[in-house]
């Protein structure tokens, strides 16, 4: 357990919560409470749901609502579903875990590993790590160059992790990508770990894609979805996978010990959710698609005026953006981000969580604007911005 990666956002919220006034572009959740109807249907399942509402459910999820997200994964998605199995999770991140524990079986003494393009999600890693596997860490590119990601395959790889639209970057990767990443894991027998959580957050002309939907994919595809962002449903944890089916047996002795069985009453809301669908969210997810132009025109003026900041990568996805602080600094991101909690009151994430370690062309941050309306992200980025030349004036660069 001392090896495997420590959660960032805890820490950071102990800062945060030392330092009131704090504005967060660090948490990464919308702002919006989930749609009506799931309040309706929680209401109405407590007042008519009988005792089978209280009592263990199905381990793969209620019928109901597998027969709801059948319909969303062929419709929506196009997944080929044929050889796959669907199974409701507590939230996408356990879904990843579960996987972890499953594909990390090995022989003794040879613990197989999992690759993660860089900048990867850090509860991957730790996900990986407490299965008793090994992240490895690929420098691909911010959009995953699968020859690199070929490179990095050896006798002991199980997987290879993408996550599109991207946790930290923003980036949609291009179907055409995502499809060699596909073939490459089938090419090599390893199982592709899709993870779509962000699926309807795309503003550019790149859509997303789901590489489950490549005909004969789901023998080696895991696409792991989320009901957490585009819902609203953050703290309701919900959400569901579809797997390839030699995978099931395994799966259901991770979920029997766990969960027993999804939570009967948020699958109600879970139902209601996906009844309100992509058209519920499409204004919702317009709005950010102005916070998001906000911010790169926010980032434009700085630099206009000299500051040394960039954005790593065009971030046409997701709520989120990668900013490096262009000149090295005397200390790394993690310092940074600590920094401008406790003397300029707005909270970042460090680049170093998701294996962005700070180097001569200086340390990066992750931006979320998916929290804060139009007046805070603007009095945000003011803290940040006027702290990071604060910083810079007195830091000096590094003389390393």
């Amino acid at each position: 357990m001392a090896k495997v990666l420590s959660p960032i956002i805890p820490e950071l919220a102990a800062l945060v919560h030392q330092t009131p006034g704090t504005l967060s572009l660090a948490q990464g959740m919308v702002g919006w409470d989930p749609p009506p109807g799931v309040a309706l249907a929680v209401a109405e399942a407590l007042a008519t749901g009988g005792p089978a509402l209280h009592r263990y459910g199905p381990l793969l999820g209620d019928p109901e609502l597998l027969a709801v997200i059948t319909a969303k994964l062929t419709n929506q998605n196009d997944l080929d579903l044929i050889g796959a199995e669907l199974l409701v999770t507590a939230g996408s991140n356990m879904a990843f875990n579960a996987v972890a524990q499953v594909i990390a079986a090995g022989p003794p003494g040879e613990p197989s590993e999992v690759i993660l393009p860089v900048p990867f999600y850090f509860n991957h890693v730790m996900a990986v790590q407490l299965a008793g596997a090994v992240p490895v860490p690929v420098q691909a590119g911010l959009i995953p160059d699968p020859e690199r990601l070929a490179a990095a395959i050896t006798p002991r790889t199980r997987a290879i992790v993408t996550v599109s639209p991207n946790n930290p970057s923003g980036v949609v990767i291009p179907a055409r990508v995502l499809a060699a990443i596909n073939q490459l894991c089938a090419l090599h027998g390893l199982f592709h770990i899709s993870d779509e959580a962000y699926e309807q957050f795309v503003y550019g002309e790149e859509p997303h894609w789901s590489a489950g939907s490549l005909p004969g994919s789901a023998a080696h595809t895991v696409s792991l979805h989320s009901l957490s962002k585009a819902y609203g449903l953050a703290g309701w944890r919900l959400g569901y996978m579809a797997v390839p089916q030699a995978l099931l047996p395994s799966l259901l002795k991770v979920q029997d010990t766990v969960l027993i069985c999804p939570p009967r009453l948020t699958q109600h809301a879970a139902r209601a959710a996906l009844a309100a669908g992509p058209a519920w969210c499409a204004p919702r997810i317009a709005a950010l698609a102005k916070l998001r132009l906000q911010l790169l025109a926010a980032v434009a003026e700085q630099q206009a005026q000299g500051l040394p900041v960039r954005l790593l990568a065009q971030p046409d996805g997701a709520f989120y953006a990668l900013l490096q602080v262009a000149v090295p600094l005397s200390f790394d991101a993690d310092t940074l981000m600590r920094r401008l909690v406790l003397e300029h009151r707005v909270a970042t994430l460090s680049g170093g969580s998701f294996g962005l370690d700070s180097n001569d062309a200086g340390p990066v941050l992750r931006l979320s604007y998916g929290l804060l309306d139009a007046a805070d992200l603007a009095e945000a980025l003011d803290r940040l911005f006027s702290g990071l030349r604060r910083l810079l004036a007195t830091a000096g660069p590094s003389d390393q």
